[in-house]
């Protein structure tokens, strides 16, 4: 069986939809469809998931590896400490009997105690068996976490490997293709592929076109075939971090569509690395943020790969703080002095580092969230947002605490003011 026929077994076995597959997955139907009819695979976490809902290895997923058979818990007698307890709750109860009744009375009641314990032993014992499955179900939970969690780790690294050869092996319309994005134009935001692709059967006057789908963008460039068949071609098309390149071979009317490759995070990853650590929750003071607070934002140049790195104008990168988003403040860029100490001396050389300092107090409002956040600007005016967690007072707490919020450590200017 294929992936695609193996997901759609499991899916009918439990008597899903493929939109209510779907919606437990975060992707559309047409998705499942395309995976169940091996036009695309899922992705690396898809495939994870999914063997969770399956109850069923990646590996089954893939046709690397048997489906497990499930074994029937063992039962376990009580433990001795089960039993001491059982015993001390019994000594109790015959103790706090009275004693001072006539003997009949007394033995009556001495029987009927008797009677009480071993009743109360009984359901004790039924209550401990009870606990003690529980128990053994919940080892048993926690033993196949466990072994998920450290099988994960090795099933990611060598799914990414297999992903490859599967979709090949399972692709009907090309014998081989590769992919690579050649170049980038940063000012015109543009992208540039490297496309080599051969179809697995060639038709006499067959030709191709390449497309680039980059967010609601679709760029096609027709290509004429080459040598052994083969046909080349650079595409360029919008930087986004959502891209997917695609190949429609076209014989006379008829058109074939063939998907080759996804591109995530590229328009993302040609800004610099940047991080930004406030814990502003440790610095209100009353609800208010005192004056000269200062950050200092750990920088990358993804050119140089140089720390602290300092943009170069008319490249810009300012720190503010923001209230839901708008902004409250921008922060005073300074110059600070440090001294930096060596692994084996005590004396240390001067040096001098970039910090943003908070030029005023600022008061808290309780009924809004706050961060702190960098706006870098590249010379092409480009904008990048770098975020920490924010902040926000808690009702029930009764003080300021950190808050996640929505925040991502990076995003774009969208929904931001300032």
């Amino acid at each position: 069986m294929t992936v695609g026929q193996r997901i759609a077994q499991k899916r009918k076995e439990l008597g899903l939809s493929q939109e209510g597959l779907g919606e437990q997955l975060g992707v559309s139907r047409q998705a499942i469809y395309k995976w169940e009819s091996d036009a695309s695979l899922p992705e690396i976490d898809k495939l994870i998931t999914l063997s969770r809902i399956f109850s069923v290895p990646v590996g089954w997923l893939l046709g690397v590896e048997e489906e497990p058979r499930d074994e029937a818990p063992s039962s376990r007698e009580l433990t001795e400490a089960q039993l001491a307890m059982v015993r001390e709750i019994v000594d109790r109860y015959l103790t706090a009997q009275p004693r001072a009744e006539p003997p009949k009375k007394r033995r009556f009641a001495r029987f009927c105690a008797g009677l009480a314990a071993a009743a109360l032993v009984v359901c004790l014992f039924n209550l401990f068996s009870k606990l003690d499955r529980v128990s053994q179900n919940y080892d048993s939970l926690r033993r196949a976490v466990n072994s998920v969690s450290s099988n994960v780790d090795y099933q990611i690294s060598s799914i990414t490997d297999r992903v490859e050869d599967i979709l090949k092996s399972q692709n009907t319309l090309t014998a081989e293709w590769t992919t690579e994005p050649s170049s980038t134009d940063l000012e015109a935001n543009t992208v540039t592929f490297d496309v080599r692709v051969v179809p697995r059967t060639y038709v006499e006057g067959m030709t191709a076109v390449f497309q680039a789908r980059s967010g609601e963008d679709t760029v096609e460039l027709p290509v004429e075939p080459g040598a052994d068949h083969a046909f080349t071609g650079q595409v360029t098309c919008p930087l986004t971090d959502d891209i997917s390149l695609t190949v429609v071979f076209v014989t006379g009317d008829r058109r074939e569509t063939q998907w080759l490759e996804d591109y995530s995070s590229l328009y993302t990853a040609s800004f610099p690395n940047l991080y930004l650590h406030s814990f502003l929750w440790n610095s209100e003071q009353d609800g208010v943020l005192l004056a000269d607070r200062h950050l200092r934002p750990e920088v990358v140049n993804i050119k140089t790969s140089e720390e602290n790195w300092r943009p170069d104008p008319p490249a810009t990168l300012h720190v503010g703080l923001f209230q839901d988003r708008k902004l409250v403040s921008w922060y005073a860029e300074q110059d600070k002095e440090i001294i930096i100490y060596g692994p084996n001396s005590m004396s240390g050389k001067k040096s001098v580092e970039r910090i943003w300092v908070l030029p005023r107090d600022i008061t808290l409002d309780p009924g809004h969230e706050y961060c702190e956040a960098a706006v870098y600007t590249d010379e092409y005016g480009r904008q990048r947002i770098y975020t920490d967690i924010g902040f926000m007072y808690s009702e029930t707490e009764g003080y300021w605490t950190s808050s996640r919020g929505d925040y991502e450590s990076s995003c774009g200017p969208d929904g931001w003011e300032f």
